[in-house]
């Protein structure tokens, strides 16, 4: 399957109070993280909603301020348009994808994680109908467009890393010490 990896930055970070794309982890910024996350898993990667980044950025659509969805969206117009069967994204606050994941999306596409939609896997046949629902003025919540497409929600219970605000962040670093 040929994959597109896509990472989500196109949102404010109003509770983190600064980019927080652009935060520290191990001495490297969280985009980055994620971006590595994705590399073993796609032919290409690009960020979503971000003006620069040291791979390929491209914007949300139909147009930004959609959240998370729109995201989503940019990232399967881009992917239908570049011949990508999919995109599996994630979001640049979450700096890790176990593996575990991987496989739990790639055996239920399209499929998002239970715990954080953000991360999902979306065959690219949904460009079309999310920019429609998107224009519609539909709800923007991953998971209610999640169930019109059939996605399925995999491994519930599983949390992965969410950096929202400061204390995320230095919860985080305290947990891996």
């Amino acid at each position: 399957m040929k994959l597109l990896g896509a990472v989500l930055a196109g949102g404010r970070a109003t509770r983190f109070g600064s980019d927080k794309a652009l935060a520290a982890l191990d001495g490297r910024a969280l985009i980055d993280h994620a971006i590595t996350s994705l590399g073993a898993h796609c032919d290409t990667i690009v960020v979503v909603g971000r003006a620069s980044a040291s791979v390929t950025c491209i914007p949300d659509l139909p147009f930004s301020d959609l959240g998370p969805l729109g995201g989503i969206a940019g990232a399967l117009a881009y992917a239908a348009d570049h011949g990508f069967e999919a995109a599996l994204t994630t979001a640049c606050d979450t700096p890790c994808l176990p593996d575990a994941v991987i496989v739990a999306l790639r055996a239920a596409a399209p499929a998002y994680a239970a715990e954080a939609p953000t991360v999902g896997l979306w065959p690219a046949r949904f460009a079309t109908p999310l920019l429609t629902h998107l224009l519609a003025d539909q709800p923007r919540a991953i998971r209610r467009w999640a169930e019109t497409i059939g996605a399925t929600a995999v491994l519930p219970g599983v949390v992965l890393p969410n950096i929202n605000t400061p204390n995320d962040l230095t919860d985080l670093l305290s947990s891996r010490t």
